[in-house]
C-alpha cells in the first residue's frame, strides 16, 4: 500500500490557492454515493482528430452505466461521466484536470491523445492523489516524460499503450518489405513524442543504424510549422526513400502538399499521428494512397469488449453506421479506456482513492484492445497493447488503412501486401 499521508499533503497544497467556496464541492460529493469519471480529451485544436470517436464512445458508455455498477461490496453505484476539452494544450489539458479534481470532484480521471493530454493530465493527479488511467501515446513518453524513475514508479497514475520499441520494430520490417536506399529522412518535432523518438540512446536513430538504416535529421522543431521546403531539399540531396516522423496533421499536411510542389517522391512515408485518421487522409486526395502508419487498433484486431462484448469489426461497425464515418483508430482506444475504468470501480472497495488506485494497480482485463495488465511492467505503472503497422489502400471508391506488417503482434493477421507509394 502507498502512503496516504504522502497524498493528503499534495492534495492540501495543490489546493492553497483555491477558495474555501470551492473547496466545498468535493467534500459535498464525497458524502454522496455517486462515482465520477472525469474524462479529458483534445476536443478542440490540432489534435482534435484523436477525439472524433467521443460523442458515440461517450452515448455508448453512458447508456451502459445508465443504471450504476455493482461495486465490490455488492452494492449498486450511480456513476457520471464529466467530459473536459484539453483544447490540445498542455496547460489547458492541466487546468481542465484541476476542474475536474477541485471543482468537480471526481473520483478518477482517464484520458488520452498523445503526450500533450496524457501527461500533463496525470501530473496533477499525481499531485492531488487523484487515480488516473491514460492511454494512446509511447509508454516512453509517458514514463520518462514526467521523469519517471523505473525503481519506484508513480504513486496514482497509470498508461496502457505500445513502445518505441514496438513502433521501432514495426517500422524498421515495414520498410526492409520494398527495395530502398535504406535512407530514412526525419520529422521529429521538440515536443515530447518528438524528442523521445529521436533519442540518440532510446529513440529511433541507435535501431535503425543497427538495422542497415541512415537517417537524415535537421533537428527538433518547432510545431506548428508551415514552412517545410529546408528539409525536404536535404531529403532529396541527401537520396531519402522513406521519410518517418510524428507530427500533427496540420504539420504533415503543409510538409505533403510542399513534398509534391518539389517534386520529391519517396517510396515510404510513415509518419506517426498525421496519417492515422480518415478525416486527415481524406484532405490529400490521391496523394493520400499508399502512406502507412503504424496501426494501435482495428477491424482486424482479434479482441471483444468486456463491457458490450463487441468484437472491434463489430464496434467500428456500430460506429460508422452512428457516425457516417469511416471507423478511426482512437475509437478502440477510447472505449479501452472506460472499459478499465469500469473494471477498476467494480472491484475497488469503495470511492477512498486509494482504494481505487489498488484496484488500478491489480489490473488485468482483456479489452477492445488486448489485454491491459498493470503488473507486468515493462516499467511500474505501465502495461503494454499490441502494434502493427498498415497502408491506405484502395477498396472500391475509398481509401482504407489495412493491416501490412504485424512482426510485433503476429496474432493480428495482415490483410494486404505492401505497395510502394505511387506517382502520377
Amino acid at each position: 500500500m502507498k502512503d496516504r499521508s504522502r497524498r493528503t499533503f499534495l492534495k492540501g497544497m495543490a489546493a492553497a490557492s483555491v477558495s474555501a467556496a470551492t473547496m466545498n464541492i468535493p467534500a459535498v460529493h464525497a458524502r454522496s454515493g455517486t462515482l465520477r469519471i472525469g474524462y479529458v480529451s483534445p476536443q478542440t485544436g490540432p489534435l482534435a482528430a484523436f477525439a472524433e470517436p467521443d460523442e458515440f464512445t461517450l452515448n455508448q458508455f453512458r447508456e451502459v452505466l445508465k443504471s450504476g455498477i455493482k461495486n465490490a461490496s455488492g452494492k449498486t453505484v450511480a456513476v457520471e461521466i464529466i467530459y473536459k476539452d484539453s483544447q490540445s494544450s498542455p496547460n489547458k489539458a492541466a487546468d481542465a484536470t484541476a476542474d475536474l479534481i477541485l471543482k468537480d470532484g471526481v473520483d478518477l480521471v482517464i484520458a488520452s491523445a498523445t503526450p500533450a493530454t496524457t501527461n500533463p493530465v496525470a501530473d496533477q493527479c499525481e499531485l492531488n492523489g487523484i487515480p488516473c488511467i491514460t492511454n494512446d501515446a509511447p509508454w516512453q513518453p509517458y514514463f520518462f516524460g514526467r521523469q519517471g524513475d523505473p525503481k519506484k514508479g508513480f504513486d496514482y497514475t497509470y498508461h496502457f499503450f505500445w513502445g518505441l520499441e514496438d513502433v521501432i520494430g514495426s517500422y524498421s520490417n515495414l520498410w526492409n518489405l520494398i527495395p530502398s536506399s535504406k535512407t530514412v529522412g526525419a520529422l521529429w518535432p521538440n515536443d515530447e513524442d518528438g524528442n523521445a523518438w529521436g533519442n540518440d540512446k532510446h529513440g529511433f536513430p541507435p535501431t535503425l543504424k543497427e538495422k542497415g538504416f541512415q537517417i537524415v535529421d535537421r533537428g527538433r522543431f518547432q510545431s506548428p510549422i508551415n514552412d517545410f521546403s529546408s528539409f525536404i531539399s536535404e531529403f532529396k540531396k541527401n537520396g531519402v526513400d522513406i521519410v518517418t516522423g510524428v507530427i500533427p496533421p496540420p504539420d504533415f499536411a503543409n510538409f505533403w502538399n510542399q513534398a509534391g510542389q518539389m517534386d520529391f517522391k519517396p517510396k515510404m512515408v510513415t509518419v506517426a499521428k498525421a496519417t492515422e485518421f480518415p478525416a486527415s487522409i481524406k484532405a490529400f486526395g490521391d496523394r493520400a494512397e499508399g502512406l502507412t502508419v503504424e496501426l494501435m487498433w482495428g477491424p482486424a484486431f482479434p479482441f471483444h469488449s468486456s463491457v458490450t462484448g463487441q468484437s472491434a469489426k463489430e464496434l467500428a461497425n456500430a460506429y460508422q453506421k452512428f457516425s457516417g464515418k469511416q471507423w478511426t483508430m482512437p475509437l478502440g482506444l477510447k472505449h479501452s479506456l472506460f472499459e478499465v475504468a469500469i473494471d477498476v470501480l467494480k472491484r475497488a472497495e469503495g470511492k477512498d482513492p486509494d482504494a481505487i488506485r489498488d484496484a488500478i494497480a491489480s489490473t488485468s482485463l482483456n479489452t477492445i484492445v488486448g489485454n491491459v495488465n498493470f503488473t507486468k511492467g515493462p516499467v511500474p505503472n505501465v502495461g503494454k497493447t499490441p502494434l502493427v503497422s498498415g497502408q491506405w489502400q484502395k477498396r472500391g471508391n475509398n481509401l482504407e488503412l489495412v493491416v501490412v506488417e504485424n512482426s510485433q503482434a503476429p496474432m493480428i493477421p495482415i490483410e494486404a501486401e505492401l505497395q510502394p507509394i505511387k506517382y502520377s
